[in-house]
Formats: C-alpha cells, structure tokens, sequence
C-alpha cells in the first residue's frame, strides 16, 4: 500500500492463496483441483497492485505461454505450504463482477501540464484499456478521475490521490493493450502521462496511445426494469441514478467506486426499493445478509458497514438506520422475491438486533446515530441538521420491531411480545416529538413529517394535518427538498402514499435548486454525494437515489398489494402529474413480466397493462362511470373476467388476471 492512496491499513499477514476447484465435464466425470504443494510460483508482470490505489505492468516482464498447457515452470519456486485462519470458504452466491460496458473516449485535449487528457463522457466504475504502440520499454502513467481541475489536469481531490496505473509496454512496435484486472475506480476522464496520442506532435518519440477505452464493470445482475417517459428531464434523472446505481453494484452494495468502496449498509435498504424494480438483486442481497450476519457483534450490534473491514470512530461504527438493514433486508427479500430463508434463518439473530437496540433506548427513545446524513441545512453537509436523529432512529427501531412482529407471524413465533413492544415505542415517539399543541413533530422538519407517517407514526386524527405540514415546508421553500440520505425516501414515500404525487413532480422538475436536476446543470452524469453537486465530495454515490422507486411505482403505477409477496398480487395506479402525458414501465417480477404504458390527452386516457401468469391485479383508472371504459374496443361491461373492484370519487378499480390489456376512458 505504500506510496499511493489507501482507506484502510491493515494486514492478515504475508499474501497467502486458498482455492478449490470443481470441474464438472461434459462426459459426467468430475474432478476437484486444490491449492497444495504440488502448486508453482514466480514473479509476475504485475509489479504493484492495491484496490485502492491501482495497479502496475510491465508488459517485458511477461513469460510467453505462462498459461498455457506445456509450459515449462521447471525454475519457477514451490508453493509453500502454511496454516490458515480457520476460514471456512464459502461459494459465492452472487453474480460475479464482469466488463458490461465499454464506454469510447468522446474527446481528447491538452492540460497545462502538458499531459493529454481523454473524456469518455460517462462517470463509471470500472478500468482504463489502453491501446499503445511503443519501439522500447517505456513506461505510461494512467492516472483516472470523476473530475478535472481548472487546468485541466485530473482531480482526484475527493475520489481518494494518488490513485494511477504504470503500463511499461513491451517495446517491439507493435500495438499493445492492457488493463488491470485487481483494480477498480471511479472515473470519467484519463490523464496521461509519458505518452501521445497517435498523430500529435512527438519530438520525444514517446509511446503512441491508439485508443483509451473504459470498461465499467459491475455486478453482473440481471436488469430487469425499463422507465420512459414524456418528460425529458426525468428520463435524465433515471438515467443519472441508475449509473450511480450500477457503478455500485459490486460484491457488495457500495457507497462510491473510488475512495472507500464499502457496504455502507443504510444504502442497501434506503436505495433497495428503488433498485429492485431495476435489476434483479436477489442473489446480492441475499449474500448482504450473510456479510451482516458475519459482521454482527457479540452484543447484537450491527456495524454501518458490512463486511466490517475496518473500525471507524463511534459515531461511524453503530448507527440505527444504518445496522437496521440486517432487520429490513430479510423482509425485503420475502415482500420482493417471496423469499422466506432469510428471515428464516436469521430470525433469532435480528431479534438479538433489536434487543441492541432497545438496550440503547431511553423509555424506547433510540437518539443517537447519524441521523438524517447530508441534508440541506444551514452548515455544509454531513450530520443531520434539521431532524433530531432520536426521531429517524427511533421511526427505524420501531420499523424493526414490526417487521419482527410480521415475521413471527410467518414462522409461527410468539407475535405478542413484538406487537406490545411497537405499541410502546408509538406512544413514546408521539409523547417525545409530537406537540399537540403546534401539531408538529420535532421541528417540523420534511425529514420529521414523512418518516412519522410512513411508518404509521400518526394518530389517525392527526395524519391529514402532518401530511398538510410536510407539504406545506415544501411548498414555503419554493419546491425545494431539505431531506437528505435517510430522509428523503420516506417524503417521496410519504407523498406518494398520500395521493400528493404532484408535489413529488413539483419538486423533482427544476433545474434551480439543489436535486436531481440541479446536478445535472452542473455536469453530472452519475449521482453525486451532496443535493448540491459540491466537487469537494464524490461525484458518484449511491445514495440519494430514491427517486427512481417513485419513477416504478408513481409515475409508471407497477406496484403489489399490501401483504402480497413477490409481485403475487400486482396494483397498476400510475400518478399521471405535470406536464407529463405518458409514461411507459417495465419490471420483470418473480412471476414474468409486467408493463404498464399510459398516455393522457384531452380527448383519452389509454392504459396498456401486461400481468404474468398466476398472479392477479388491480388497475385503477381515472374514471367514474364504467360506461367510459373499454378493454381492446370492447365495453368493459361486456369483457368476460372483468370486474369493478373499488370505486372512488375520481377512479375505477378493474380485477384482472393475468394477460394483456388495453384499457381506453373516454373524456
């Protein structure tokens, strides 16, 4: 690690290498391949390697056909044997990582310092290929960035300095290409140095670059969402977080591709709504669960992040919303793909989770944390500004305790002990941050509001008067959100959940103030760690992304009905807002797909649903009278399998099975 940037320092001691091989062939035989003696080992071309800091090559040190069958290794020195730590392997149970990009280079320039400078236009995590040709073994320095400098030069300010790679090329003339393969970073724009490109000026006869090339890699998952619309921004702003999205998606769910590259576990369920319409994370989470079930303490406590490769200061090790994840993850896994094994097997120990937490709790007042991380507040961004972090804490301990309380009842556990638990923590929470008298929870914060009615917080007498406070800061601001990594999901959620799906659009269509549109005015491609795009902080992050769920479930309407489990029971209710006259959605649950394409004008309103096999819906129309409706041409009246399920003052509710459908109101 020496010499160049790095997160963590720490040592298992000297590299050491265990592995086991099963090859199944295509005649029925096996056979298993095992680290032992019988194994060789030599120096290898790479001369530096570290994830957090790059990676070295020299091409002249290659052994021609090292890898190939016949090879003398007759010099090369015997692997030594040596004890190993007690680790059990365990088969890898998500997609593996894989090139699933290659994004060109869409420009090129000179910095002051005369290096060249290549622009692929694209933030993404991945690797650099380059492709040079060079008549001696010189070396290339290839020094990768989110950003650049007033000079041009790359700025690795806050994506973790140095971070770069050596290439020394063979030297014979030919063309060469290479990239690292333990490496990865965060990165847009490629500075090099030691080396032209191909047809510029060269009176130092330095190596000639060909072609740089980025290969973003990522968590092979298999994408199962699309999301269109009428509106170009939002088409923008899915397209903004579904890179910080993927650019995440590692072995872990990570933060950012650059500085840290850590399971940050607030992520996993906070930004899971959203990704679950997006790709196909049942495998991934499935193995998260396991890092937190590795990484949980002796106590019950779950670090913030998962696998726990370092400790951080207290303020980082333990927080709620945080280490809450090995709770709510497991359910997810069950609501989202129909998946019981997790909670299953690790029901008793996110019982011990909780009991943690309710050690840490004064009178069932959980207060300490990061809280609302990175909202829009007063100073710069970091801890919570505007919410007290005892109300996000204590909303996410007693959305643990409910999500005990619904497992019990699953696996055919003592229920009561978790319903009295959670009625205790409301009537604390309402006793400690609600004010009868204002009618306002803490300090009226958006944060404060949504997440109080999202988790059923509010009295019943009081909800329509805290869902008017939370509109009402945002409207008194312009608009414009306060909420931040914790927060902002619930207000979307919130909002959603309470017919003010407009509000969502008034706040999300601007380019003016800090959000979705206002970093990409000010040049991002990929999420970035502040609302407000600030470049002294990562320029790709996973968080904040929340947006992206209301895209699936508000605008395109694909939803399931409460107590429903992998999309078995499927609502079709699009939130047809703004300017926005159409909109077309896809999301391929466990049981097939399903699609929800809508169009509005002044003449009609036209749904076209697809539902998968061995699974039901409900699919809300704007319309009163039946009448209006027709299915394919046909009165719904008169379309066998359908009917009126729900009536509201301004919608209809068709019962459909599975199949495809195209539903017309008339105006």
């Amino acid at each position: 690690p020496h010499g160049r940037y790095l997160k963590l320092l720490f040592s298992y001691g000297a590299p050491k290498m265990i592995c086991k091989l099963q090859i199944e062939y295509a005649d029925g035989t096996a056979q298993t391949v095992v680290s032992d003696d019988k194994w060789r080992a030599s120096e290898s071309p790479v001369t530096f390697s570290s994830i957090y800091g790059g990676e070295d090559y020299d091409a002249s040190a290659v052994q021609p056909g090292w890898a190939e069958p016949g090879f003398d290794d007759r010099k090369w020195k015997k692997a030594v044997l040596t004890q190993g730590a007690g680790v059990k392997l365990i088969p890898q149970i998500s997609e593996p990582l894989k090139v699933m990009e290659r994004i060109p280079t869409v420009r090129r320039f000179r910095a002051a310092n005369g290096n060249w400078v290549y622009d692929l236009g694209q933030n993404a995590s991945g690797i650099v290929q380059l492709t040079v040709r060079a008549v001696t073994p010189q070396s290339i320095k290839l020094i990768p960035g989110e950003l650049i400098n007033d000079d041009s030069t790359v700025n690795q300010r806050a994506s973790g300095a140095p971070f770069y790679h050596v290439y020394t090329a063979r030297g014979d003339g030919s063309s060469e290409t290479w990239h690292p393969q333990f490496t990865y970073y965060g990165f847009r724009y490629v500075e090099v140095e030691g080396a032209v490109p191909v047809g510029e000026s060269n009176p130092g006869a330095l190596p000639e670059v060909i072609d740089i090339t980025g290969l973003h890699t990522r968590n092979s998952a298999a994408q199962v969402g699309t999301f269109a619309c009428s509106d170009p921004l939002f088409n923008k702003i899915h397209t903004l977080i579904d890179w910080a999205v993927r650019s995440n998606m590692a072995s872990v769910l990570t933060d950012c591709p650059h500085r840290e590259k850590l399971g940050w576990l607030e992520v996993t369920h906070l930004m899971g709504g959203s990704i679950q319409y997006r790709y196909d994370i049942s495998r991934l989470y499935a193995k998260q669960v396991n890092d937190m079930r590795t990484a949980q303490h002796a106590n019950g406590m779950v670090p913030t992040i998962a696998p726990q490769y370092v400790t951080f200061s207290p303020d980082f090790i333990d927080t709620p919303e945080w280490g809450s994840a090995f709770v709510i993850i497991p359910w997810n896994l069950y609501e989202w793909y129909g998946d019981l094994a997790p909670l299953r097997d690790n029901y008793e120990r996110m019982k011990r989770y909780v009991d943690y937490l309710g050690s840490r709790a004064d009178n069932h007042i959980v207060a300490y944390g990061l809280g609302d991380w990175y909202d829009i507040g007063p100073d710069r961004p970091g801890y919570a500004q505007l919410t007290s972090n005892g109300v996000t804490a204590t909303a996410i301990y007693y959305q643990d305790v409910k999500i005990l309380e619904r497992a019990a009842r699953l696996l055919g556990k003592d229920v009561r002990k978790y319903a009295a638990l959670a009625s205790d923590i409301k009537r604390a929470f309402n006793e400690k941050f609600f004010d009868k008298k204002t009618l306002k929870y803490d300090r009226d914060s958006q944060t404060a509001n949504s997440i109080a009615l999202h988790m059923d917080l509010v009295e019943p007498q009081y909800k329509a008067v805290v869902r008017q406070n939370l509109i009402d800061d945002i409207r008194r601001r312009g608009n414009a959100l306060t909420a931040g990594d914790v927060g902002y999901r619930y207000v979307l959620r919130a909002l959603e959940e309470n017919d003010a799906s407009e509000v969502i659009y008034d706040m999300n269509s601007r380019y003016d103030v800090p959000g979705y549109g206002y970093q990409l005015a000010h040049g991002a491609t990929c999420l970035t760690e502040s609302w407000q795009a600030y470049r002294e902080v990562s320029n790709n992050h996973c968080m904040l992304g929340h947006l992206m769920e209301w895209l699936y479930s508000g605008l395109g309407g694909i939803r399931q009905s409460p107590g429903s489990a992998g999309y078995k029971e499927i609502v079709i209710r699009p939130q047809v807002v703004g300017d926005i006259h159409s909109a077309a959605v896809s999301f391929r649950s466990p049981y097939g797909l399903i699609r929800s394409e809508w169009s509005d004008s002044p003449q009609q309103y036209r749904q076209r649903v697809e539902i998968p096999a061995n699974t039901t819906a409900l699919v809300y129309l704007p319309a009163v009278d039946p009448a209006a409706v027709s299915e394919s041409g046909v009165p719904l009246g008169e379309v066998p399998g359908l009917s009126v399920r729900e009536r509201g003052k301004d919608y209809l509710a068709v019962a459909v099975g599975s199949g495809i459908y195209d539903f017309r109101v008339a105006r």
